[in-house]
């Protein structure tokens, strides 16, 4: 498995995706608001993302029809826009990559639409501190699968559990390349597996359950949700490895 080392000015053209994922994501939370359907808010990144010289870089990949993955409540990623509008008390998640002169960026987050109940705070919450305590605990030389155990001992922690067979992965002239990083230990052995290097870019994305890790996937061929049919979250970044340690490429 060759993982790809980047150059620092290689690093800059990532971040340039990146912060325009950043920007979209940003435009898309503040937007968030009872009575705005799912393909506005669609359309309301893709000109973000266009107007600032990149491509919604989902439109069209493995046949995806949309530039931005919106999961609603039960929906943990992949969910495709429709006309939903959104109601109080809703919980939506974005997924937004984009590319800039060959570069990738990617990036997640999960909003709740006015007051939501305790648990899906919770929820929220839970990707979310999952995401920057894994990012904060990155040092090159642990292995991806020390990382991968970090956030599953996390997200089991706040009492939930990690959805399987969906992964974080590396980014750059691809928008999925290699490694894949689960948000659980995938064997029995953390330190088996690459080690972390600096230089390498890749994005982590926790994506929480309530009770059930195993994923169904949905009529429309894209919709992810629990076997528990609860609802979920997911938030993500890219991160590059410099110095030693991670920094954030996908803020605005």
């Amino acid at each position: 498995m060759a993982i790809a080392l980047r150059k620092p000015q290689e690093i800059e053209k990532l971040r340039a995706a990146n912060k325009i994922v950043g920007g979209a994501l940003d435009l898309l939370a503040q937007n968030t608001k009872v009575g705005i359907s799912l393909k506005e808010l669609d359309a309301m990144a893709e000109d973000y993302i266009r107007s600032h010289g990149a491509k919604p870089s989902f439109k069209g990949l493995y046949g995806f029809p949309n530039a931005v993955c919106t999961s609603l409540n039960q929906v943990i990623i992949h969910g495709i826009p429709t006309d939903y509008k959104l109601q109080e008390g809703d919980v939506i998640g974005y997924d937004i990559g984009t590319e800039l002169d060959g570069w990738f960026g990617d990036a997640a987050i999960t909003v709740p639409v006015g007051q939501v109940q305790k648990l899906d705070e919770e929820l929220i919450a839970c990707a979310k501190d999952t995401l920057y305590h894994a990012i904060g605990e990155i040092k090159e030389g642990m292995r991806f699968k020390e990382l991968s155990l970090i956030m599953e001992e996390f997200i089991i922690g706040r009492g939930f559990v990690p959805l399987h067979n969906f992964c974080g992965h590396g980014i750059g002239k691809k928008p999925h390349e290699e490694p894949e990083i689960p948000n659980y230990l995938d064997g029995k052995d953390p330190k088996s597996g690459p080690k972390i290097k600096n230089g390498m870019v890749f994005c982590l994305e926790p994506m929480i359950c309530q009770k059930e890790s195993k994923p169904i996937i949905l009529e429309n061929k894209w919709d992810v949700v629990s076997a528990d049919n609860l609802r979920g979250s997911h938030y993500e970044h890219t991160v590059a490895v410099i110095n030693g340690k991670a920094e954030i490429l996908s803020q605005a």
